[in-house]
């Protein structure tokens, strides 16, 4: 188990099945967690499980105002400065590109893009004076393949992981690492609701034919937060079952078939 003993985490989206897991396992690793999120009573519920060295804050990441207070507002709960900063919050406003409303483009990237920024700026002028710190963001498969309805989120989510490359880059010398989980098809509640044949189609598109858990997910920032994981910064972890694997092959695959004469590689 890795240990965080000492380190104050803030965990945005924490109310939600993937946030939760993260502040459980971050707690579970000696952290102090700050919990942020939407749904009050999940919050309170959680910091009522996980009991000591929790903490709770609230800000409405879609007000800039209120995102750029919020790191504050957990070093003042936790009484030490952010010292693992977890971006998970998100949102979704799904569209075709060509009936998507200017505001459902805005509410996605203001909160998962321009939030994500106001976060990791407000945590740096404590992390660059304690010479450590770790910035994590919780991204997603369909910012690296893209997936129709969802170009807003898949811009934000692709972002998210430029973003995080380019900062890492600012602040590598200061003892400070930037990294991204990126989740693929993970279990929820939404996901059982699915019937068998949605479920069949899901998983068809995932090498290892299985749905991810929030846990799994959970582990992967809970390396990128610990010491072992010092020598690493501007990279992302694909928790995706391959999915991220299964693209990048195929799309080379296609390029070297486009190279080759027309019978190499079958009729397509």
């Amino acid at each position: 188990m890795f240990d965080l003993s000492g380190n104050i985490a803030l965990i945005t989206g924490a109310s939600g099945g993937i946030g939760a897991s993260i502040a459980s396992a971050l707690h579970a690793s000696g952290a102090t967690v700050v919990l942020h999120g939407t749904r009050a009573e999940r919050l309170a519920e959680l910091a009522g499980e996980l009991g000591e060295r929790t903490h709770v804050v609230t800000a409405n990441l879609s007000i800039r105002e209120e995102a750029a207070g919020l790191v504050d507002a957990a070093a003042e709960a936790a009484g030490a400065p952010v010292s693992i900063l977890v971006k998970n919050a998100g949102i979704t406003r799904d569209n075709l590109v060509m009936r998507m409303k200017d505001e459902e483009w805005d509410d996605v990237l203001n909160v998962n893009m321009t939030a994500a920024m106001m976060l990791a700026r407000a945590s740096l002028r404590s992390m660059m004076k304690a010479r450590h710190g770790r910035i994590i963001s919780v991204s997603s498969i369909v910012g690296a393949i893209g997936n129709p309805g969802q170009a807003n989120y898949a811009a934000s989510k692709a972002g998210m992981i430029g973003f995080s490359k380019a900062l890492a880059a600012e602040v590598a010398s200061r003892g400070i690492t930037v990294n991204a989980v990126a989740p693929g098809f993970i279990a929820t509640p939404m996901t059982d609701a699915l019937g068998d044949a949605q479920q069949e189609a899901l998983l068809g598109r995932v090498p290892m034919g299985r749905l991810g858990s929030a846990e799994e997910v959970a582990a992967a920032v809970t390396f990128l937060a610990s010491n072992e994981a010092s020598y690493i910064t501007g990279s992302t972890i694909h928790a995706s079952g391959g999915m991220a694997l299964l693209e990048a092959g195929t799309e080379v695959a296609r390029l070297i078939c486009r190279a080759m004469p027309a019978d190499w590689c079958g009729a397509e």
